[in-house]
């Protein structure tokens, strides 16, 4: 199985560390910040002064041929970047040194780069953050991302690796995108690099085409790509506009979307605006999104910064170029809105209107039904999490229901299943969500083991959808593969015959719940 960031490949080898207390050329090195399988960021000070700064240290021995090729490019290139890059919004480099260390082989000739320092990253920020609301500041992150991505696009460069780690943001307020050691100089409409990269913030486009001489071709539309990614993960909490359990599961729906096979879904809670422009920047190929440049992108942004505002809802398809239409129906004699709040590109809205809190909207759990009050939320949490229409608050209860009744304490011995949602153990460790937020993940765990369960359900949910499968038989052939696997039921092209009982009977939760 790839790794999730395939940046660092399998056996990279990783460095020695420098001591606290070395110094380079009027730098102090302090304690490690971070790693990667290229280099190692300390925390560093100026001998003269005690100004603090972040130093980026990149070993360039010690490695074997091919792989010491590759890090002298991203060397090289990172170095050249960052002695032209001048922008606010730009990681400033303030000196370009060398380690001496003949007592460290691994280090000594490393190349370092003494950098601004950064409170924290994006992604420190989206670990720490809860779902379903922007992160604090999220209009004055996307602002400078914006402005930093345009600019770097105006001086020919693309960036090749934009995530949520590689924006630093600032005791003062200052977001900065760094790390450009993918950074690659446009040759025309286009440049090369290594085949590397994120899996997750990687255009589906980067999936099909070929290696060659001098690389992968990258252009500025696969940076537009990953800015609207990391948009909705800041406008979100940290949610993923395309699901799965992991980067791999998340770029098969990624490239299932670009083929036409299945719709692009974004939180309903964000506003008009701010979805119009996520739906653009993931527009499915290169050609589509090139329109929408980052310099165009920072201005949408600046105009609609200031003006984010959400609604919670269920996650709903993004249509055309990302309009949305309000989902209305009629329930005893009460419209239910589904969707979120009309809004035009500057962000104001429609006044909201008032439903009856005693009508569940399809899909969600009713009020009068037998599901515990004290895993209603948890369900909810779990369920919204999945971006595909069938995975519902209803749906897991049914499941959940046929699976234990609700049992947290449930137990199959004789076929190693266990808890609320029956996880065999290694499976759940495969899979595994931390859904009460305490740092374990624990298939005891009644939130654990159901936001577990809605991730897997996600994924089997997109598996059958990319097998042509039924859309309408969906809840039933998800209850089936959660009994079986994927595969067991992709053979039998439906529901094996060994647990249709027990499909039948989750779909009978499931109609009494409405769904």
């Amino acid at each position: 199985m790839m790794t999730s960031d395939a940046r660092e490949p399998l056996g990279t080898p990783r460095p020695s560390r420098l001591p606290e207390g070395f110094r380079i050329d009027g730098w102090e090195i302090g304690a490690v910040i971070g790693s990667g399988g290229w280099g190692t960021v300390y925390e560093a000070r100026a001998v003269a002064d005690g100004a603090p700064a972040a130093v980026k240290v990149l070993p360039t021995g010690a490695l074997a041929p091919g792989q010491s090729a590759a890090l002298g490019e991203i060397v090289e290139r990172e170095v050249r970047f960052s002695s032209e890059a001048d922008h606010p919004h730009l990681v400033r480099t303030r000196a370009v040194r060398t380690v001496d260390a003949p007592d460290l082989p691994a280090l000594d000739g490393a190349v370092v780069l003494v950098m601004d320092r950064a409170e924290v990253s994006l992604k420190d920020v989206l670990d720490a953050a809860g779902t379903g609301r922007p992160i604090a500041g999220a209009d004055r992150v996307l602002r400078g991302v914006a402005a930093g991505l345009a600019h770097m696009h105006g001086a020919g460069w693309v960036h090749g690796d934009l995530k949520p780690a590689n924006v630093l943001l600032g005791a003062d307020g200052q977001v900065w995108l760094a790390d450009f050691g993918l950074a690659a100089e446009l040759d025309g409409s286009h440049a090369h690099l290594p085949p590397l990269g994120t899996l997750d913030h990687l255009p589906p486009e980067w999936w099909s085409q070929r290696t060659g001489t001098r690389g992968s071709v990258v252009r500025p539309t696969a940076d537009v790509w990953a800015f609207g990614v990391l948009a909705h993960q800041v406008l979100t909490g940290g949610l993923h506009p395309f699901p799965g359990a992991d980067a791999r599961a998340r770029s098969l729906a990624a490239q299932a979307y670009a083929r036409g096979t299945a719709p692009l879904r974004l939180d309903a809670g964000l506003g008009e605006g701010w979805r119009r422009l996520v739906a653009d920047c993931l527009a499915p190929d290169h050609a589509s999104r090139l329109p929408h440049t980052a310099e165009a992108l920072a201005a949408r942004v600046e105009r609609l910064a200031g003006g984010t505002r959400r609604r919670r809802g269920r996650l709903v398809p993004a249509v055309a170029a990302g309009l949305v239409g309000l989902a209305v129906a009629a329930v005893t004699g009460t419209v239910v809105f589904g969707g979120d709040e009309s809004e035009d590109d500057d962000g104001r809205g429609a006044p909201a209107v008032v439903t009856d809190a005693r009508v569940a909207a399809p899909g969600e759990i009713p009020a009068d039904s037998d599901v515990p009050e004290a895993l209603r939320s948890v369900i909810t949490k779990a369920a919204h999490r999945c971006t595909d229409e069938e995975i519902t608050p209803a749906l897991l209860a049914a499941m959940l229901k046929a699976e234990s009744g609700f049992d947290e304490d449930a137990a199959r011995p004789a076929t190693d299943e266990y808890g609320i949602a029956m996880w065999t153990p290694s499976v759940f460790r495969a899979w595994a969500v931390d859904g009460d937020g305490d740092g374990d993940k624990d298939h005891m765990s009644p939130p654990d083991a159901i936001a577990t369960m809605s991730g897997y359900v996600c994924w089997l949910d997109q598996r059958f959808k990319e097998a042509g499968m039924p859309k309408g038989a969906l809840p039933a052939l998800v209850a089936a593969g959660y009994r079986t696997s994927d595969r067991a039921v992709i053979e039998q092209g439906g529901v094996p015959e060994q647990v249709r009982p027990h499909v039948d009977e989750v779909l009978r939760h499931l109609a009494a719940y409405g769904g």
